[in-house]
């Protein structure tokens, strides 16, 4: 699996006014609308819910959101850079401003666990969180998260 089978480019934003965890989802759910054609409002809700279970920050300003959506066909995925980082109650304690949400159909099983830990891995490596943070235009941060895995498989 590669993350450009979960995310596509106009699936990439930069997001400069979001003040609260709650609008960000607002604005996944509206992005996932767009890319996906997933009904916006039920994708919120559904990140809530899950949210609503345990706090999805990671760390090194890095949230890794996430539901499971009925009538989906297959995993598909939302990123966001944030101009001004969102409290995610992440372990470290700081602010997140890299966020990549994950929509997967709700018997996805392990595949959605999987994704999930591509995602992680490659959120944690350090180089790339720099690279995505110097960055504010989506297709170069789209770049950066797609090449970043098929030059570690080469």
């Amino acid at each position: 699996m590669q993350l450009s089978e979960i995310l596509r480019a106009d699936a990439v934003k930069v997001v400069t006014s979001t003040t609260s965890k709650k609008r960000l989802f607002q604005e996944l759910g509206e992005v996932a609308a767009l890319a996906y054609g997933l009904k916006a409002d039920h994708a919120v809700e559904s990140l809530i819910e899950r949210e609503n279970l345990g706090p999805t920050g990671v760390g090194h300003g890095v949230a890794l959101p996430h539901a499971r959506l009925d009538n989906l066909e297959k995993l598909v995925g939302v990123f966001m850079m944030l101009e001004r980082p969102v409290d995610f109650s992440a372990p470290d304690r700081e602010p997140v401003d890299i966020v990549f949400s994950l929509f997967a159909p709700t018997d996805a099983g392990v595949e959605h666990l999987k994704a999930l830990a591509l995602i992680s891995r490659t959120l944690k490596d350090q180089s790339i969180r720099a690279k995505l943070r110097a960055n504010d235009d989506p297709s170069a941060l789209y770049a950066i998260l797609t090449e970043s895995q098929t030059s570690k498989a080469a």
